[in-house]
């Protein structure tokens, strides 16, 4: 089974109890989501706690480093997880329906038409020996029952046009496709049936810079154009802040900080989120040394007690070590997870984070 509900340890609760999760005016809404590992050396808790909303037509970026729990949230957010993993525990809403309850002929209607999703790396995630419109036609027929040869190739094309790719190429095989170009075949695919929500898992992370700006303008004039809502995931801070609305911001298996991105790239709070603004350099302003952060991610079978970043910060004190801070709103649509900012004010913050 790849949705399981269990009792949880005593020392378990809802990081994302304080979050003000309303399903009116949220398209997307995670709860206290639980996915985990079953391994022969015992269970990896690679998403733990981790909660969200995402509105009509807003940008959400996710990031963190590699092994954060970033894609197992996107893929338990689709129901793609294979086992070993398994959802222990939480909630996902779409529209007000319970993703986590669906059937699997539910989940085949759901996919693409309410949700769809990018996948990273394209030249992997395509079929080689498939031509690439017929790849797209497949995924309309499994979601959205055979329409016919002829209007499949007419959408097919379409959507091809509608990335930028003229629609001749509509026969030919991934290999024949630039990598820029593959990738806008894989939005055009997400893009088949419309849906109001695309998940973008890295989808940038192989392609040069060059590449990887033609890709985001791209995404933005069709979001702009068509109105879709979008969880980018990326360990590209410096992506994030140009092109989503709020970013949140992911440590061994939970969001440790959630904000605008605006706020988040002048003001952030968590130590982590400080040491990762300090990893990339800023293309204007004064030259600076970049610091990054000392240490690797925690082992997610044996996790450290406490806050989780705790091994790798400076900012460390005895309680940070036992009890694990738990993610609240320090000033309006900023939460963070740090015992640094609890009960401060404005005055105090600038305090903690100096």
């Amino acid at each position: 089974m790849q949705v399981r509900s269990k009792e949880r340890g005593a020392g378990s609760k809802d990081r994302g109890a304080t979050l003000p999760l309303d399903p009116g005016s949220s398209l997307l809404q995670v709860k206290d989501l639980h996915v985990e590992y079953l391994t022969t050396g015992g269970s990896v808790r690679a998403v733990d706690g981790v909660s969200f909303d995402l509105a009509p037509g807003e940008v959400l970026g996710l990031a963190g480093e590699s092994g954060s729990g970033k894609s197992t949230v996107a893929h338990a957010l689709l129901r793609l997880l294979q086992p070993p993993a398994i959802i222990t525990g939480g909630q996902v809403h779409f529209r007000g329906r319970d993703i986590l309850a669906m059937s699997d002929k539910e989940l085949e209607k759901f996919r693409w038409r309410e949700v769809s999703m990018v996948m990273q790396s394209a030249m992997n995630a395509l079929n080689p020996v498939m031509k690439v419109g017929d790849q797209i036609m497949d995924a309309i027929t499994a979601h959205d029952g055979d329409r016919g040869t002829r209007a499949l190739r007419t959408r097919a094309g379409e959507l091809l046009e509608i990335v930028g790719i003229d629609a001749e190429r509509i026969d030919a095989y991934p290999h024949q496709l630039s990598g820029g170009m593959r990738q806008r075949a894989m939005i055009a695919m997400a893009l088949a049936l419309d849906p109001p929500l695309m998940i973008m898992d890295e989808p940038t992370t192989a392609l040069d810079v060059v590449l990887q700006k033609e890709i985001m303008q791209q995404i933005e004039e069709l979001k702009g154009r068509l109105g879709f809502s979008i969880l980018f995931i990326t360990h590209d801070l410096s992506l994030l802040v140009e092109f989503s609305d709020r970013i949140a911001i992911m440590y061994a298996g939970q969001i440790v900080e959630l904000a605008p991105a605006g706020e988040l790239f002048s003001n952030p709070l968590h130590p982590y989120t400080q040491g990762l603004m300090s990893s990339f350099p800023t293309l204007t302003g004064e030259k600076r040394r970049l610091t990054g952060i000392p240490g690797s991610p925690p082992d997610m079978a044996t996790p450290p007690s406490g806050c989780r970043f705790h091994p790798r910060c400076s900012k460390v004190l005895p309680m940070h070590t036992r009890i694990d801070p738990a993610l609240r709103e320090v000033t309006p649509g900023h939460f963070v997870a740090c015992h640094l900012y609890a009960g401060m004010g404005q005055a105090q913050q600038v305090m903690a984070r100096g």
